[in-house]
């Protein structure tokens, strides 16, 4: 038997970062290295993207089923980002983590917050660019803005970059395999945190056998 018990419980993962700093690839690739993960898919508003998978990248309607949504109590937070809607159902996520499951949140800094109101203990994992330039180069690369939207983007990433601070960790998104192992190895440090252990078994063999030993001056440096 394990000389501790550690809180089974699955956590809240909330991973921010402005638009084109590649947290949705890295959540991609966690979710591959790491089984016991599950993301949680947002709802949103905005218009469907040529590479988007409904279901799959969001859960998408229209503004006005999202506000219907919000009326019916459907969200756990929402917040509207550059024009558009994004919610956190609130379906699924409290059952996971009662059955140990890890919950990925990918959500704006603003839902970031709101969440971290609801769900203190969460662990806010902040995805940085590695530079302005290469955020800005990232956003014209993807070809599916225009050009009055690429900047509206790149001023609210300016914007979200100054609210690090309010997370537990940043990782630079500059070689996607470093970033990678570096939000992983949080997870797994985040498992290993005293305040997980709910008992520590001291009235156990171990105890017994170290008893046993100084009875027996099996450690008496006086000789």
């Amino acid at each position: 038997m394990s000389i501790i018990k550690q809180n089974r419980r699955g956590s809240i993962i909330v991973i921010s970062g402005p638009s084109g700093s590649g947290k949705g690839t890295i959540i991609n690739e966690i979710l591959k290295k790491n089984k016991n993960c599950w993301l949680s898919v947002s709802t949103t508003s905005r218009p469907i993207r040529e590479n988007d998978i409904p279901g799959v990248t969001y859960n998408f309607v229209t503004k006005e089923e999202f506000e219907k949504k919000i009326q019916d109590g459907y969200f756990l937070e929402y917040n509207n980002y550059v024009g558009n809607y994004y919610g956190t159902p609130k379906e699924f996520i409290f059952s996971k983590i009662q059955q140990g499951i890890d919950v990925i949140l990918e959500i704006e800094i603003n839902g970031a917050q709101n969440i971290k109101k609801l769900i203190p203990e969460a662990i806010f994992i902040f995805i940085m660019p590695p530079s302005i330039e290469e955020l800005q180069q990232r956003l014209r690369n993807r070809g599916t803005d225009s050009e009055e939207k690429i900047l509206e983007r790149f001023k609210v990433a300016y914007q979200e970059i100054n609210e690090v601070t309010k997370y537990n960790y940043v990782v630079v998104n500059d070689k996607l395999e470093e970033a990678v192992e570096k939000v992983h190895s949080i997870l797994l440090a985040e498992k290993c945190r005293v305040d997980r252990i709910e008992e520590v078994f001291l009235n156990n063999k171990e105890e017994t056998i170290h008893e046993k030993l100084v009875d027996n001056k099996q450690f008496d440096n006086s000789k």
